[in-house]
């Protein structure tokens, strides 16, 4: 089980909103990249949020400072819409990057990212929105309907050969609510790769009720980070309660 901080990025500040929106500065992207690898989180992603406004992404600096004094996997994503923008994020020094907008407008870009780098390079992103008939997955942070059914989505993503998903629920992202555990259950029932879930937490509880349904590859935690309302390690301490409760595992969380 990994705990991944996520910093969603406008412009030079690291941002957070409720439902992908309403967006308010909290602080600097690579000041809390350091702070929250030098806390002991197990990754960080970082994700451009107004990269569909600029049809670009703007964080490859970020990137480039934060790796050289945080030393723990590292993803980016928005706005890379090629093998050149995905080069240029590696090279920046990310480790896997993100893909949500591109993939929907041309799949193949899974494939080509995976042949050249390898599936563990490609991390499919997928903001998903509750429908009467299950979930559609968005694009555009949220913004942009796709007709894509969420699972028939997943398993497409899985076949072009991603390394694993970042679902994000954006019903509940930013409300410290809890998850959408039926998407989440849905979701890791469909594919074998990694699931790693981001939207939603917000106390010890929501942990269990995750995780007596379903166990997920990672969490992904913005609001309480950025707040103050659990450092990393009270965060680590409460998934490792909540596994062991569910799966006895000792050696869940690092």
């Amino acid at each position: 089980m990994r705990v991944i901080a996520r910093l969603d990025v406008k412009n030079e500040f690291v941002i957070k909103g409720i439902h992908l929106e309403g967006l308010r500065k909290v602080g600097d992207p690579f000041q809390l990249a350091k702070a929250y690898y030098e806390a002991g989180i197990d990754e960080i992603v970082f994700n451009d949020a107004v990269a569909s406004l600029y049809d670009r992404n703007n964080l490859f600096s970020v990137i480039r400072k934060a790796s050289e004094e945080v030393f723990v996997p590292i993803t980016i994503g928005g706005g890379l819409r090629s093998i050149s923008d995905v080069e240029q994020a590696l090279d920046s020094g990310a480790d896997k990057v993100a893909i949500n907008t591109a993939a929907v407008k041309d799949p193949s870009i899974i494939e080509k990212i995976s042949a050249r780098y390898g599936s563990q390079c490609v991390v499919a992103s997928v903001q998903a929105k509750k429908t009467n008939n299950g979930w559609e997955a968005y694009i555009e942070s949220g913004r942009e309907t796709t007709g894509l059914n969420v699972e028939d989505w997943v398993m497409r993503l899985e076949e072009l050969g991603a390394g694993e998903l970042l679902l994000t629920s954006v019903d509940q992202e930013g409300t410290k609510s809890g998850f959408d555990v039926a998407l989440v259950k849905a979701v890791n029932q469909t594919v074998n790769i990694p699931v790693l879930v981001s939207g939603g937490y917000g106390k010890p509880e929501h942990l269990n009720e995750l995780f007596s349904q379903v166990i997920p590859s990672g969490i992904c935690c913005a609001s309480v980070l950025h707040y103050n309302i659990y450092d990393v390690n009270e965060l680590k301490q409460h998934v490792l309660k909540s596994m062991k409760e569910y799966t006895n595992d000792e050696y869940c969380c690092s």
